[in-house]
């Protein structure tokens, strides 16, 4: 079986994401895994943290049964920790979390009392270190994201359309935006690598419309670039129909399905990705094994288009797609700000 080696310019390029994230010498910093983690990644971290002065030590967890019907794949909601007091007190009491579990804390349920707590985590996807390689730290990045997010903050609707027949409504009132560019510097917050995605999670109610997903956009639960469109009509947020033929249409309706979950069917996210350093192409670049998707998210111009949970709108649910669509027009209140999937200036 062939294994990575650790490379000096891997261990450069986790020091480097980690500098952005003020690591100080002599800081305590937590590095958070599970058995079934990329050992080289938790490897580079440490080594990493060293280089800077920091002080590691390592929280090394049980990968958590699956108790669902489906694989688990591209959640964002590590099941690891289980709400073992200690460990939330552990990573509480460190101010800086180096997330390495499969799945990620981004939408795990601990995070928001390790964050309330003052904690900051970066939360390091589950990739092959090459690609975290060519997503460097990028201030312009950081500044062009920062603004898609004020503005998103700012709009009253998000309209969503395409030469394929897509035309997407989101009511903007009450959601709840982020915007990621790769690191974080301030305590309570949280940021992945790679970065360079701004997402808005809608209020309860408020997507409506039509959203089709063209052939050679990409189902990253699946991890594969879809062979023929398929057809969702989103009513009041849930997925109420999966019109299209072939396999990927097929598997999103049996995956829908096998949840016996109706909130698996609704909205989680929108909104779209600004990272130039992302490739289209990469997914298929990788081995499965290889691979969390993260850059395909952040491929800039796509919109990215989530099912699942959504703490923001009262729904909790282990479902999950991750569908960034190519070659749309993301409007804000009328204004372009994506044109045929190219991020228009307005952002800087």
């Amino acid at each position: 079986m062939f294994a990575d080696r650790i490379e000096h310019k891997w261990i450069e390029s986790f020091a480097e994401i980690l500098a952005k994230c003020a690591v100080k010498p002599g800081e305590v910093v937590a590095i958070l895994s599970e058995t079934q983690s990329r050992a080289l990644n938790v490897q580079l971290a440490e080594l990493a943290l060293l280089r800077l002065g920091a002080r590691p030590f390592h929280l090394v967890l049980p990968t958590a049964r699956n108790p669902y019907p489906v694989p688990i794949r591209s959640t964002g909601a590590s099941e690891a920790i289980g709400g073992l007091e200690p460990v939330i007190d552990a990573l509480s009491a460190s101010t800086l979390v180096v997330d390495l579990t499969v799945q990620g804390l981004m939408h795990a349920r601990e995070t928001a009392a390790i964050l309330k707590a003052g904690s900051r985590i970066l939360s390091i996807s589950n990739e092959h270190p090459e690609a975290l390689e060519r997503m460097r730290p990028d201030d312009a990045l950081m500044a062009r994201v920062k603004a898609a997010t004020k503005a998103l903050r700012g709009a009253k609707r998000m309209s969503v359309r395409s030469a394929a027949g897509t035309a997407l409504e989101i009511d903007m009132a009450g959601a709840s935006t982020v915007g990621v560019w790769g690191w974080t510097d301030r305590p309570g917050t949280l940021a992945h690598w790679p970065g360079g995605i701004v997402v808005s999670f809608p209020a309860a109610g408020t997507v409506n419309g039509v959203l089709v997903l063209d052939t050679g956009d990409i189902n990253l639960t699946f991890k594969r670039y879809l062979a023929a469109p398929i057809r969702l009509t989103i009513e009041a947020d849930y997925v109420t129909a999966i019109d299209g033929s072939g396999p990927d249409a097929e598997m999103m309706r049996q995956s829908f399905a096998a949840w016996g979950d109706r909130e698996a069917y609704a909205v989680s996210h929108v909104g779209f990705g600004m990272n130039p350093a992302a490739r289209y192409e990469a997914l298929s670049m990788y081995d499965g094994r290889d691979t969390n998707g993260t850059e395909l998210r952040a491929v800039s111009g796509n919109f990215l288009f989530s099912t699942g949970a959504n703490e923001f709108a009262g729904r909790y649910t282990p479902g999950h797609f991750d569908i960034p669509v190519m070659g749309t027009d993301i409007l804000l209140d009328g204004t372009p700000v994506v044109v045929k999937g190219v991020v228009q200036e307005v952002f800087g």
